[in-house]
């Protein structure tokens, strides 16, 4: 993950754009994209049931974020999505808590499902389960980002603690967070106490706070746009990312 370029460079972006997706993530191998223009953003939507994502008062504890979506929404959505039902509660719960705490922001569950599934098959990439506490096994850890052609050149910045490389740094987790972007932005999404990018409340939260930081209004073509650009500077990512993320709207809500 990186910083959004402003909008008059990303033109030249295009023709990079099969060498860079999903080149932090390590979770393909780079292949040839055709010309695509930006998409407009899609739909933003949260679940039409759902426990409260109130702000605690302050000295209150914060609710895990897997218990704020309704069971039968989740169950549902599931089914007709194919979404693990662990998974679609870390995004459904992210984005009705940025919802309270950042409502300027409009994320919908949605596109957080859009990039889970273009970073990890929505932690299922290579033979890993999310398990019923969210956390991912095995974990998901990116090729090392050594500069290889196609590929961003990110020395180790955390030691090996996250991704176990003390020489390059390699993105982690269901959502494919490099370790300095992830010392940036971790969220507890949990409520465990600490902060882990291969447990699906942390990362799903931590991408929503990224995605609304990058972004602003991402009901906007332009804030949309701007906030998966930050996720990946790839024209053919945010196309994939655009369309899942439509794809999961139901049909009824359309």
């Amino acid at each position: 993950m990186t910083r959004a370029l402003p909008r008059q460079r990303r033109t030249a972006l295009a023709v990079l754009a099969g060498a860079v997706l999903l080149a932090l993530s390590g979770c393909a191998e780079p292949r040839q994209a055709p010309a695509l223009d930006y998409p407009s953003a899609p739909d933003q939507r949260l679940p039409e049931a759902a426990a409260p994502a109130e702000v605690p008062a302050p000295g209150q504890p914060w609710v895990p974020i897997a218990g704020l979506a309704d069971e039968q929404w989740l169950e549902a959505v599931a089914e007709r999505t194919g979404i693990p039902q662990r998974a679609l509660a870390a995004y459904t719960g992210a984005a009705l808590l940025v919802a309270q705490t950042r409502p300027e922001c409009g994320l919908g569950w949605n596109t957080l499902a859009g990039i889970g599934q273009v970073e990890s098959q929505h932690g299922t990439y290579a033979g890993a389960e999310v398990q019923p506490d969210g956390q991912v096994s095995p974990a998901i850890i990116g090729i090392p980002l050594d500069g290889s052609p196609g590929f961003a050149e990110i020395p180790d910045t955390d030691g090996g603690t996250l991704d176990g490389d003390t020489e390059w740094d390699r993105a982690v987790g269901p959502m494919q967070f490099i370790p300095a972007t992830w010392a940036l932005y971790a969220q507890d999404g949990s409520r465990s106490g600490s902060s882990d990018p291969h447990q699906y409340d942390d990362a799903a939260l931590t991408a929503a706070v990224y995605l609304c930081e990058s972004g602003g209004d991402l009901t906007s073509d332009e804030g949309w746009v701007d906030a998966v650009v930050a996720y990946n500077q790839s024209v053919e990512y945010v196309n994939d990312v655009a369309a899942h993320a439509q794809d999961y709207v139901s049909p009824e809500e359309s």
